[in-house]
């Protein structure tokens, strides 16, 4: 197989360290970045203006994608967003659209990539969690970011399941704060050290990407936080 590798939500400070790391490991990069945001990815090979949370936009993708390049050896979903708030202060509003940023956008590519994996019974998807979604102590402040990403895990679940007896395999990232100049700014009385950067992130998906033996894994990524 091709070492095609998706990374979609490119231009994020994830999206950048995640493109740089696989680009030095000699993988061909297509990048997926918001239409008409400006954004340039330096490192990857290929650079296609897709929003993904749009079902039919994710859709032609797929079929462009199949068209030019074939096989894929991986799909990392970094699109997403963040939102503050516990139930009373959380509105529907604010659900749906935690719901459309975090769980439409790794929904629709699985939906429109996963018969392409299946056809070559190969490939991976990595999705991004978050820890309020998994420990209720954190997501009873960020309700619609919690419930949002509790979907994008369950998802992770649903692909390995249905890709059983296959090469395919799906894995979920599990972040607590990720060091980045939005999160520093918005903290600036924390201690930077505790949190996970996005380069050690980066490493972790390509480990997992290249160790076949893997199935399934949940990456806890929590620093020393």
């Amino acid at each position: 197989m091709d070492r095609n590798i998706i990374v979609t939500g490119a231009a994020g400070n994830l999206g950048k360290s995640v493109v740089e790391k696989f680009k030095r490991e000699g993988y061909k990069i297509i990048a997926t970045i918001e239409p008409d945001s400006g954004d340039e990815i330096e490192d990857a090979d290929d650079l296609y203006e897709v929003d993904v949370t749009d079902e039919v936009a994710a859709q032609a993708f797929a079929k462009e994608y199949q068209l030019q390049y074939g096989e894929v050896d991986s799909i990392i979903l970094l699109v997403g967003g963040y939102a503050g708030g516990d139930i009373e202060a959380t509105t529907i509003e604010d659900i749906q659209k935690m719901i459309k940023l975090n769980f439409f956008s790794a929904f629709n590519m699985v939906k429109y990539f996963l018969p392409l994996m299946k056809k070559a019974n190969q490939g991976s998807f990595l999705f991004v969690g978050a820890r309020p979604a998994l420990q209720p102590e954190d997501g009873k402040e960020v309700v619609a970011y919690a419930l949002s990403k509790s979907m994008v895990v369950n998802l992770a679940d649903y692909v390995a399941e249905e890709s059983k007896g296959t090469k395919i395999r799906s894995h979920i990232f599990v972040p607590s704060i990720i060091d980045t100049p939005q999160n520093r700014e918005g903290m600036p009385d924390a201690d930077f050290s505790q949190w996970v950067h996005p380069d050690e992130i980066a490493e972790a998906m390509h480990y997992a990407i290249n160790n076949p033996d893997l199935r399934n894994m949940t990456f806890k990524l929590y620093g020393g936080v």
